[in-house]
């Protein structure tokens, strides 16, 4: 159990380096765009990156998802599965723009409201880029190639940085400057990596292969959208209701919390290569429930720092007038959690093959997101919004968990996990009653507050007498790390006897890798 937990971290651990320096910079340049673009232009311009990854996720049709299944059937060919998968989203990616171009002031009018032709037009060029980059980095992650990821990413961030700033601040572009500095670099990126790649890659499609795919992939499509919709219906309510200036703080509450989304990315991109190559489906139950285990540890304590700091932060990062952002962040950062755990539940789905049942779940927490923003927007602002997203991906959660259980069932530690929910929701309790959110002496006593959380698990009886040892190692570095060299060597061993590799994670191609989402 402990090698798939090593294998995991090993390969998430390169995805999160790659997403840490990009967020890193993102957060870096938040003083710059803040003082360079108002409330009202950042919220134009994050509320279009979003409808970019809606629109993608539809034309997509489920193709990204099939690969990842696909890819590891021992009756398939991997090499015409990417072949076959580029094909089919090289031309709805095409074909896409090209039709959409012609609308760009009515899709400006209905998302933000007012009629930005220019904004929705390089919109619509971005949706190209962002749908053959989400295919190419799913293809790399299949290969496990994850220095490879981690050199194209820090490329994309070299290009985009110093892009970005002419336009917003040499150029004073605005929320254009924005969207054109992002998409612009991540054209370049990607042409050079289907150049790069032209051998694997294909124009023409394996007709029967992708029919094959496409039932597989096709019903995933719905659910994710509907699913990725929870953190996008809120942004265009926000923008209609209270106007472009709220969904600018709405999206800044967002940016800060991507200490969260920085971990659920690196978790989305190495889980579920590693799920879905473990063969034996108890050995898969149990590797699925320590994997759950362990990452909501991680996650609270990610959370509770996030949530306790985010005054500060803001204060440090931000212009004075996007200061109102800060209530939203706590939510938002457990939100993003939830998701996280949601892609457990779907790549258990994946392994029955059953995936028609992620759309009941996910259209379950749309209805919810839409009544609930409705309801608590006008009242609350953007902490309505945010109470809205956990409260909708709860609900996808529990009827996830529902279904996946009568499929694939699970023994989830429901008493760890209740240990550690717990002792965060305290901490944080305190944190926001008892303690202020201003000055440095009070900084210190909330960073103790998140200190306290190992200690708290500790006193409510968490760990277990073995995870206790390796707790006490910390203290003894040269034995902790003779002890994962050691883990290192078996893991490899063990890899080589079970031929891990032979299901397509070839070493073969030195590929390079391109971050997924251009927005950061």
């Amino acid at each position: 159990m402990s090698g798939y937990l090593r294998r995991l971290a090993s390969t998430g651990a390169a995805y999160t380096a790659a997403s840490i320096f990009s967020k890193l910079i993102a957060v870096a340049l938040l003083p710059v765009y803040t003082r360079f673009l108002s409330p009202a232009d950042y919220g134009a311009a994050e509320v279009m990156f979003a409808a970019v990854v809606a629109i993608s996720i539809v034309i997509r049709l489920g193709v990204v998802e099939a690969l990842l299944r696909f890819y590891y059937k021992t009756d398939e060919v991997p090499a015409k599965v990417v072949a076959t998968s580029f094909s089919a989203l090289f031309w709805a990616g095409t074909v896409s723009a090209i039709a959409l171009m012609p609308f760009a002031a009515q899709i400006s009018d209905l998302l933000l409201g007012e009629t930005e032709t220019g904004l929705a037009r390089i919109a619509i060029a971005g949706l190209w880029v962002l749908t053959l980059s989400e295919y190419l980095l799913t293809i790399f992650r299949l290969d496990e190639r994850a220095k490879a990821f981690f050199t194209v990413t820090m490329l994309s961030v070299i290009l985009t940085i110093p892009t970005t700033l002419v336009l917003v601040v040499g150029f004073d572009l605005g929320a254009e400057g924005l969207l054109l500095g992002s998409y612009a670099t991540g054209a370049v990126i990607v042409c050079g990596l289907i150049v790069y790649h032209r051998k694997r890659l294909s124009l023409v499609p394996d007709v029967p292969l992708l029919r094959r795919m496409m039932r597989f992939g096709l019903p995933t499509m719905p659910a994710e959208l509907s699913l990725y919709s929870l953190s996008f219906i809120d942004r265009i309510i926000i923008a209609r209701s209270l106007g472009l200036a709220e969904a600018g703080l709405y999206s800044l509450a967002i940016k800060v919390a991507q200490s969260v989304n920085v971990l659920v990315r690196g978790f989305q991109l190495a889980f579920p290569p590693l799920a879905y190559s473990i063969r034996d489906d108890d050995e898969a139950a149990r590797a699925y429930s320590a994997v759950v285990t362990w990452f909501v540890v991680i996650m609270s304590f990610v959370i509770t720092g996030i949530w306790l700091t985010a005054p500060w932060i803001i204060r440090i990062f931000a212009a004075p007038e996007y200061f109102g952002a800060v209530d939203a962040v706590g939510p938002v950062a457990a939100g993003t959690a939830l998701y996280a755990l949601y892609m457990v539940l779907l790549v258990v789905l994946g392994r029955t093959g059953r995936t028609e049942f992620n759309f009941p779940a996910t259209l379950a927490g749309v209805g919810s997101n839409i009544g609930l923003n409705l309801l608590l927007v006008p009242v609350w602002g953007i902490v309505g919004a945010a109470v809205s997203l956990v409260a909708s991906y709860m609900v996808v959660l529990v009827l996830m968990y529902a279904f996946t259980q009568r499929l694939f069932p699970v023994a989830y530690e429901w008493g760890r996990l209740l240990k550690v929910i717990g002792s965060t929701a305290v901490l944080i309790a305190i944190g926001e009653v008892f303690v202020p959110d201003d000055g440095i002496a009070w900084l210190a006593v909330r960073l103790l507050l998140i200190a306290a959380l190992p200690v708290a698990l500790h006193i409510t009886g968490f760990f277990s007498p073995e995870e206790q040892r390796y707790v006490k190692m910390i203290a003894r570095p040269k034995e902790l790390a003779r002890k994962i060299q050691e883990a290192r060597v078996q893991e490899k061993a063990d890899t080589e006897q079970e031929g891990v590799r032979a299901q397509g994670l070839s070493e073969v191609y030195e590929v390079e890798q391109m971050n997924e989402d251009m927005r950061n």
